[in-house]
């Protein structure tokens, strides 16, 4: 007979004594239990004692999360986190310094239980941690525990960052800009100032104004992983939490110091392998570099600005040189606006009369027109020889510059996200952006000259305008995802992928999507469908078998806690628990929580999760809404939240559980992969019938002989 739901079996250690086997009456007071547990082995006031974990993060038990204590966990008899909180208040102001560090490692340990927390805080224990910090000289273990500490109690947010005094902060900015400082110390400081640059633009102010760029280009360039990665933290935090002109002067000096020549050298190409961290700043970093287009992007042609008026009318000189230089008088007013009017057209623009009125739309606005003046200066050979080489041809199959470049800006920018906010979980950098200064314009001029490249090679005229730009489209697409590390090698890629390497491309792609619709063949199809399906069940599973490393993202910090699944090779249990940074594939017996797939009951995605819901009141992030699902067990108020780390694992992940469950699997991998193994199957099955037309409908069965004499008779044989 299967135990009460209400009832867990469990062990409890204390340290000396024999441990208890007991059955945990879940509707029973916590203060009973820990009576009756003290009783068994002779103890005296209870209420000085609280159950832990014994393996993980040694959580405390408490009336709240005692439903989370699964059949065969192990807890551990221990002082109360008030009188650990007391004990450990009055071991920090110690005079004895081997007393005072020990009290603050320990605090730093336990400050990550919410429970023991509250209670510290509760005792103004904080005061006494800004103490150390701001009357100390210390800068060894002591320091770094304390600051350890400090940080653990920060992130349960019961307490507001703003609440930091000036001294505080200063002492904390002195550490990171000191240089005979532990490594430690310095990691723990950055992290400290950018949880706080968020929370206030005044601490931002603070924090702007006291840690020169200068000192985080350092840290970039410094050998120690976790100092590039601590420094890079502070740099995005505070580039994100600028104003616009902030941004864009920070912006501007981190260029001048040569910011991405650091990154490609030290960060990318670096010996230690690029973590996810880092990959999504390098990923926000490139999008606010981007976004600084948006402001000419977003900004109409003004027909009555001079200087843009200077910008265009630069284009058409650049390009007719000879015909420019004719002097005023030659030609009447009317005959020098034909003229000029001839070589807008020339150029490419729609509206020749009129060119400023082709830049009206926005976006690209202004943006388009930068883009042509770099290339026009910057490769005026280039830049000639496009306009030259088209002005030669008939009027229908010319090359129009100008409508190709507004266009080509366009594409670039819906490509590059331009305009667009930073994602909270994406980590997709191109490396030779940080390759190459003034990379979208470069960038431009490449795929420029690809345009005239691909339109002579698609023999198009005016009214294939759009069909060139869509392959022009592909071309850059399909080579950034290749992801090059520099523009030579995204150049000499992109001009690799013809048009007729495009044409094939498709052609295999819409080979691989088409399935031939006889009948016959759709019967074959639907017969081969379960084999199949119960092959992708089979490799869902072993894939839960093999684990997932997944993160925790809390609401303040992007990505900090790292945690790991796996499903136990018999299927009967999921095994999970919290991992350390850079472990790859934890065996099953290190993970020290379960749940019994027996005891899961409701698989739920996106909206639906509680981990989403709880955020519901910020901005919500589109991102992490797609890979969230969680599991829900023994009763429907306990979940197990997942954030996928992508897509892939999400189908993956939710396919495999619902497996567990009994149900379809749903996810749109589970199509893509039985569709392609339907193609090779029926392939295989079809090869033999190639070139031959398979007909919708079976051949006729024929009428039955009218005698049947034609059988052979085996008793003549026999005589």
């Amino acid at each position: 007979m299967p135990p009460p739901k209400d009832v867990v079996k469990i062990a409890i250690q204390m340290v000396g004594a024999i441990p208890q086997l007991i059955e945990l009456q879940q509707t029973k007071p916590l203060a009973s239990v820990l009576k009756d547990v003290c009783d068994a082995w002779s103890l005296p006031n209870a209420e000085r004692y609280a159950l832990q974990y014994a393996d993980g993060r040694q959580t405390y038990i408490t009336e709240s999360n005692r439903r989370d204590i699964k059949n065969g966990s192990i807890l551990r008899l221990t002082t109360s986190p008030d009188q650990e909180a007391e004990r450990l208040y009055i071991g920090i102001q110690s005079k004895n310094v081997d007393v005072k560090t020990d009290s603050l490692k320990k605090l730093a340990s336990l400050s990550q239980d919410i429970t023991f927390a509250q209670e510290f805080i509760s005792r103004n224990g904080l005061k006494q941690i800004y103490s150390i910090v701001e009357e100390g000289n210390d800068t060894g273990e002591m320091l770094a525990h304390t600051l350890k500490a400090f940080t653990e109690l920060m992130e349960h947010d019961f307490v507001s960052w703003e609440n930091l005094s000036t001294v505080f902060i200063k002492k904390i900015v002195s550490y990171v800009n000191m240089n005979a400082v532990d490594a430690s110390i310095q990691q723990l400081s950055l992290s400290i100032l950018e949880n706080m640059v968020p929370t206030s633009h005044l601490l931002f102010e603070v924090v702007r104004k006291e840690v020169p760029l200068d000192r985080l280009l350092t840290y970039l360039q410094a050998t120690n992983a976790q100092l590039q990665l601590k420094a890079m933290a502070l740099l995005i935090a505070l580039l994100l939490s600028a104003t616009d002109a902030e941004r864009r002067e920070m912006m501007d000096y981190l260029r001048e110091k040569n910011i991405r020549q650091f990154i490609h050298k030290n960060i990318i190409h670096s010996s230690e392998p690029l973590g996810d961290e880092m990959a999504h700043y390098l990923y926000v970093l490139q999008s606010v570099s981007l976004n600084l287009c948006e402001h000419r992007m977003k900004m109409s042609m003004d027909p009555y600005s001079q200087e843009q008026r200077d910008l265009l009318q630069s284009l058409r000189q650049t390009a007719f040189e000879s015909e420019s230089e004719v002097p005023a008088g030659t030609f009447g007013t009317e005959r020098r606006q034909s003229l000029c009017a001839k070589e807008f057209r020339k150029l490419g623009f729609m509206n020749n009369s009129n060119p400023a009125e082709d830049l009206r739309r926005a976006p690209p606005g202004l943006l388009a027109l930068d883009n042509m003046v770099y290339f026009s200066r910057n490769t005026p050979n280039a830049y000639s020889r496009f306009v030259l080489e088209n002005s030669s041809r008939e009027d229908k199959h010319e090359c129009p510059f100008a409508r190709s470049s507004i266009q080509l800006t366009l594409i670039l920018c819906e490509i590059l996200h331009i305009g667009e906010p930073c994602s909270e979980t994406a980590q997709a950098f191109y490396p030779m952006f940080f390759g190459q200064d003034h990379f979208f314009e470069e960038l431009f001029c490449i795929c420029i000259q690809l345009v005239n490249k691909t339109w002579k090679e698609m023999r198009a005229t005016q009214e294939d305008f759009d069909k060139v730009m869509q392959v022009v489209r592909e071309q850059i697409t399909r080579t950034l995802s290749l992801k090059p590390t520099s523009l030579e090698l995204f150049k000499t890629r992109v001009n690799a992928l013809n048009y007729s390497e495009i044409l094939k491309l498709r052609q295999t792609e819409r080979l691989h999507q088409e399935e031939t619709l006889a009948v016959p063949v759709l019967e074959l199809r639907e017969k081969l469908k379960p084999e199949l399906l119960e092959l992708i069940r089979q490799q869902r599973l072993l894939h839960l078998c093999e684990g997932t490393l997944f993160r925790k993202i809390s609401s303040r910090r992007r990505q900090d806690k790292l945690w790991y699944c796996r499903l136990s090779p018999n299927h009967k249990v999921l095994h999970y628990g919290d991992v350390e940074e850079g472990v790859q594939s934890p065996p099953i017996e290190s993970l020290p929580e379960k749940i019994p797939v027996a005891d899961m009951k409701m698989l739920l995605v996106g909206k639906e999760c509680p981990h989403t819901k709880e955020k519901s009141s910020g901005k919500q992030n589109k991102d992490v809404l797609e890979l969230a699902f969680s599991i829900v067990h023994d009763v429907e108020e306990y979940c197990l939240n997942f954030i996928a780390p992508t897509r892939y694992e999400f189908c993956l992940w939710t396919d495999g559980l619902n497996v567990l469950l009994g149900k379809e699997m749903t996810s749109e991998r589970t199509q893509t992969d039985l569709d392609v193994l339907l193609s090779m199957e029926l392939k295989l099955r079809l090869l033999d019938l190639e070139n031959i037309s398979i007909p919708d409908e079976p051949p006729p069965v024929p009428k039955p002989p009218s005698n049947l004499n034609f059988c052979y008779d085996f008793s003549h044989a026999e005589q």
